[in-house]
């Protein structure tokens, strides 16, 4: 699997919203319809399936059957009877996007190598394991996702209304700031650490931002500390 770096990223997942956008409708506002992109501009199949029972033995979130055109989804993440949910379901779709436009070539390449279930079904091309998000393919994926979601564009203009016209990055000292005395918790306890205290406020800063866009805390503190919106200090200016 090629190197692909994250401006090529970056790239690619602003030209499907560009297709998106040429065959429906330009996406000018949050949150991006992955749903409508998958399913009407990619003309894939979405399933939702109980991947613990494909796949007892890994923590399977999503995988992708590039020759049948399929992206499965954890049941569980369904945000129709898991509202609560949505964020992460919309996240896993747009990595199973990603790998489909980033990745499908290379798969694609070896069909005799494809391997079959016991039932002779055929086994998905990726499987995307959440103790797995640091392998190459995945990580690419990963990128993919916060570029389709949260484009650049509607980012900063979002940041900026959010700002209340105030287009500059937030220092981490500025938040702890703004929220003092309030209880931190991170990923679902209270933050001890520095380190987690950090993360908790941040993604607690962020919140609206995240719901805006329907993502997680967790992915629009990721993005905004991509864009360098989110950083320990500023840099200095000459003004």
């Amino acid at each position: 699997m090629p190197f692909l770096h994250e401006s090529q990223i970056e790239r690619e997942a602003d030209l499907l919203l560009q297709e998106f956008g040429a065959k429906f409708y330009e996406v000018t506002k949050p949150p991006v319809p992955v749903d409508e992109i998958v399913e009407l501009c990619l003309q894939l199949v979405l399933e939702y399936k109980d991947m613990k029972a494909i796949f007892p033995f890994a923590d399977v979130h999503g995988a992708i059957w590039f020759e049948q055109g399929t992206i499965g989804i954890e049941k569980s993440l369904d945000p129709h009877t898991n509202p609560n949910r949505l964020g992460r379901y919309h996240f896993t779709l747009a990595h199973e996007v990603g790998h489909w436009r980033l990745h499908r070539p290379y798969y694609l390449k070896n069909p005799a190598e494809r391997l079959l279930f016991d039932d002779g079904s055929p086994r998905p091309d990726v499987v995307c394991r959440s103790s797995e998000r640091k392998r190459p393919v995945e990580w690419q994926a990963d990128a993919f996702a916060a570029s389709l979601l949260m484009p650049k564009k509607l980012i900063y203009n979002a940041w900026s209304e959010f700002r209340e016209g105030d287009e500059r990055p937030i220092e981490i000292g500025e938040i702890h700031t703004k929220q003092a005395g309030m209880e931190l918790f991170h990923r679902g306890r209270l933050a001890s650490t520095d380190e987690e205290k950090d993360i908790a406020a941040k993604e607690s800063y962020c919140r609206p931002l995240a719901d805006l866009f329907e993502v997680s805390r967790e992915a629009m503190r990721i993005r905004l500390e991509t864009l360098k919106l989110l950083v320990r200090q500023r840099a200095a200016t000459l003004f």
